[in-house]
């Protein structure tokens, strides 16, 4: 029997709510500082959803190895069985800090594309550059130092360094990268987690006040944020980082031949894909999960590459 096609439009509205029940899943831990339990509350009900999908789904960007996670790992089959053959990148609760200790830009983010689409990235750090769309290709190079990335960009928007923003994540060996910007003049957004919502900033400035991303973070979520780019327009630059020898041949076992690659937001997503994303502490590109009494509120960010088309849906849940 010859594989089915991947219907994107027909399994947008299941992707839709996968996303959003693995963030009604992790409601009741918002806040109570357990990360542990928020996140495998997120992955039981992101896997229970994804398997009601009529897919044959594997799992290239998941909860880590097949001997580190026991559900979701990289690998993992997912779905009835029965439908296309499909690429499946997902973060189950991005920012389980964030959910832990009730702080904003919390998500829980699916993609899912045809077999074959996605880059197999290894659990390494990337390097990563990111803006939003309108630009023409290469105003910004993982080449160029920070500061002329923020020069060259002020340059092809027409305004100062001073108007530009930068989101970094605040970590320590971002130190000299920031201070490399603060001498810029741009404005920094410094984030404690979640960078594939950071790298999404990018996409829609207006709203979020975000011009550009840079700075290292895992190489999974690098192709999760390229996923969202696909859909939202914009251009992200990722080159793997390496520690050690362990960390090379993890890459090799993921099928890395070229160490020393810039990838480009095509070579991470090679394919059209859809994009889901809820919200689970409030943020800039979503509100939060919302409880009163008897019903949890979440808002989901559905997003399909091959018709540009961006989908905010509200969903009401009855709470048990």
């Amino acid at each position: 029997m010859a594989p089915k096609d991947f219907n994107d439009r027909m399994l947008s509205l299941g992707l839709a709510r996968v996303a959003e029940q693995a963030a009604i899943a992790s409601a009741k831990l918002i806040g109570r500082g357990d990360e542990k339990a928020a996140d495998q509350a997120a992955v039981n009900a992101m896997r229970d959803q994804l398997n009601q999908l009529d897919i044959q789904g594997t799992v290239v960007i998941g909860e880590g190895e097949r001997d580190e996670a026991p559900m979701l790992y990289i690998g993992e089959e997912v779905g009835s069985g029965t439908g296309p053959e499909v690429d499946i990148a997902l973060d189950p609760l991005e920012g389980t800090t964030l959910t832990a200790k009730d702080m904003p830009n919390a998500l829980t983010v699916i993609a899912m594309g045809p077999r074959g689409s996605m880059l197999h990235a290894p659990d390494v750090y990337m390097d990563k550059l990111a803006i939003g769309p309108g630009f023409k290709t290469g105003v910004v190079t993982l080449t160029m130092s920070p500061s002329e990335r923020v020069s060259a960009l002020a340059a092809a928007k027409g305004c100062s360094t001073t108007d530009i923003t930068v989101c970094v994540l605040e970590r320590p060996r971002h130190e000299e990268m920031i201070a490399e910007l603060r001498a810029t003049g741009c404005a920094i957004r410094l984030i404690t987690d979640g960078d594939v919502a950071g790298v999404m900033h990018c996409a829609e400035p207006e709203l979020t006040g975000i011009d550009m991303y840079m700075g290292s973070g895992g190489a999974p979520e690098g192709v999760l944020a390229a996923a969202a780019l696909k859909c939202m327009g914009g251009q992200i630059f990722g080159k793997l980082l390496f520690r050690n020898d362990d960390e090379k041949a993890r890459a090799s076992k993921a099928g890395i031949t070229n160490f020393d690659r810039v990838y480009t937001r095509d070579d991470m997503v090679t394919a059209d894909v859809i994009f889901a994303a809820t919200g689970v502490t409030s943020g800039s590109l979503l509100p939060g999960l919302k409880r009163t009494p008897g019903w949890t509120t979440a808002e989901t960010l559905l997003m399909r590459s091959k018709t540009g088309s961006v989908r905010r849906m509200i969903y009401r849940h009855p709470e048990e």
